[in-house]
């Protein structure tokens, strides 16, 4: 059974690991560590805005969900590699859309690096919609926006 809360300051080792695990794969493809390699979990844990998808015990993803006045701001998705395929991204996705509904926001905003293939594929499947591509913080990034309800 998944169950879905919010990060603790006991969970912060296990972020880490899984952000390592899920995104080491693309050093190579973006020739240094992507962003959620090296984010501040402390500090988004202490801002309230890390969610957890756990089984059994064990973190089996993760979704930063920052609230800005238009928008949710969905910073990181992150899934631990034995854990994916199973609906956990999705399952975090939900949330998220569950989240800008409790906080009145009609829109999730994301993005990914272009060179995060699968990425492109997947969020439009789970209906959002590319609006534009732009070079920022030194890497290649895709956004994604989905508007929520009518």
């Amino acid at each position: 059974m998944l169950t879905l809360r919010l990060a603790q300051v006991g969970d912060l080792a296990e972020l880490r690991a899984i952000a390592v695990a899920a995104y080491a794969v693309y050093i190579p493809r973006i020739g240094r560590p992507p962003a959620p390699m090296t984010a501040d979990y402390a500090a988004a844990v202490g801002r309230c805005e890390v969610w957890v998808a756990a089984s059994g015990g064990e973190i089996a993803g993760l979704v930063v969900l920052i609230p800005r006045p238009d928008h949710l701001a969905l910073d990181n998705l992150a899934v631990r590699p034995a854990a994916q395929g199973r609906g956990v991204g999705a399952r975090l996705l939900a949330l998220a859309e569950q989240q800008a509904a409790r906080l009145g926001l009609a829109e999730i905003r994301l993005y990914t690096n272009a060179a995060m293939i699968g990425n492109l594929a997947y969020y439009p499947r789970h209906g959002y919609r590319l609006t534009h591509r732009a070079a920022q913080d030194g890497f290649q990034r895709v956004f994604f926006t989905k508007h929520l309800g009518g």
